[in-house]
């Protein structure tokens, strides 16, 4: 709602400022009162009502995008444990969208935009998983579509939404996600051991797995004074962290900032800014958020842009940029920029220089595109050495502590005024 109304105030300047240029005073406050009569025409019958994004919120700081795709799939069923930002009785809503999100490595099978294909959802649950895998799932409870079907056939590349199902996860609890589903290709997220996740076929015993499609949103409907999404690479996602310790810097500002505020983690492995200024359903989910954090670079200047097979340019990475923050402020985001971390490529490569040249001009796209900008690059850096690491190209717990420390220092009370 509230970007609709930032779009409508707009307008009125527009309109106001066509009004003013009449010649004569009479024909201006006659053109005057029309805009204004048209304007609240236009209110009255553009403002509907909130979607679903404008009621459910992510609840959980987990990365829930696709940037894989499995195949083959047949009365598989798959359970994820899902670590979430507020505890009690909350009503759920949950969101997938039948396409592949960014690309995975140089996008065999993976790639930014891909559709899914059609594919049936047997059917779906949500359970209380107790403080680790290893306890029983308990309070086990179904999950419907269309109004009360416990089965789906998704379409190609088909968003959707289940009905809302009211549910109690305790303190310091875990809420599982699980699902049975067949189909020849279905979007998936490659987890990299963030938390518990495991499949079994055909109703035999679970086992470990990492590409597993959950929701995109695990979303509930509680009360938060804003709401931030994080985009980004794997970096962002957590990759390399301490497996299911939840220790990336996500997480870290999530639970620092409280149950008070939703952050929504869209970080993906492999992914490149040119998938994010794709424009899809990716970005799309970025920009129901107040608040905004896009950090890319790394796997731009290694792999480049899905087709290209070359690192991009600096130019290409700052117009995919570019593209990226605007459509974040016309959706009427606060945008924060990180440059992009340091990756251990030596001093003397192109992709050091690309990346350095990126970072610079961050800066100066920053201050004209009116947005914030966070030195990810710095707070990462070996302060003798601005293209080394000190925690890894995959920054681990430490450096995401540090990171989660450095952010909120600088954006505390730009989140909270």
């Amino acid at each position: 709602m509230k970007k609709l109304l930032s779009m409508l105030l707009a307008s009125v300047v527009m309109l106001s400022a066509c009004a003013c240029s009449q010649d004569e005073k009479s024909k201006s406050d006659s053109a005057d009162s029309a805009a204004t009569t048209t304007t609240s025409q236009v209110i009255e019958e553009i403002v509907a009502e909130p979607t679903n994004f404008d009621i459910y919120v992510s609840n959980t700081y987990l990365a829930t995008g696709n940037n894989q795709m499995i195949t083959d799939v047949n009365n598989v069923t798959f359970r994820a444990y899902i670590p979430i930002e507020e505890y009690g009785e909350l009503e759920y809503c949950f969101y997938f969208s039948n396409m592949v999100d960014s690309t995975y490595s140089m996008g065999e099978i993976a790639y930014g935009g891909r559709p899914g294909a059609e594919f049936t959802i047997h059917s779906a649950s949500i359970s209380d998983g107790g403080t680790s895998n290893a306890e029983p799932l308990t309070n086990t409870t179904a999950v419907t579509f269309d109004g009360g079907s416990t089965t789906k056939e998704v379409g190609y590349m088909e968003t959707f939404w289940t009905d809302p199902v009211s549910f109690n996860v305790p303190d310091g609890h875990f809420l599982v996600w699980e699902w049975t589903i067949t189909g020849a290709y279905v979007p998936c997220n490659n987890m990299s051991s963030l938390t518990h996740t495991s499949k079994s076929v055909d109703g035999g015993s679970f086992g470990w797995c990492d590409e597993i499609p959950i929701p995109n949103l695990i979303g509930a409907k509680r009360e938060v004074n804003k709401t931030i999404a994080c985009i980004g690479d794997s970096i962002t996602q957590g990759c390399q962290t301490t497996s299911c310790q939840y220790d990336f810097w996500v997480a870290d500002i999530a639970r620092d900032l409280g149950s008070d505020y939703s952050v929504w983690n869209l970080g993906l492995g492999w992914s490149r800014s040119s998938d994010c200024a794709l424009n899809g359903d990716w970005l799309n989910r970025a920009k129901q958020a107040d608040i905004v954090t896009v950090a890319f670079g790394t796997n731009d200047v290694i792999s480049g842009k899905y087709g290209n097979n070359r690192p991009d340019t600096c130019d290409e990475m700052l117009g995919y940029i570019d593209t990226i923050v605007t459509e974040l402020k016309n959706a009427g985001c606060e945008v924060i920029i990180f440059t992009a971390p340091p990756f251990d490529f030596p001093a003397d490569s192109t992709q050091e220089s690309t990346r350095v040249e990126f970072n610079e001009a961050l800066v100066t796209m920053a201050q004209e595109k009116e947005c914030e900008l966070f030195d990810f690059a710095t707070v990462l850096a070996d302060p003798a050495d601005y293209a080394k690491t000190l925690y890894g190209g995959h920054p681990n717990g430490e450096g995401c502590r540090v990171v989660a420390d450095k952010f909120l220092l600088q954006f505390d009370a730009m989140i909270k005024e």
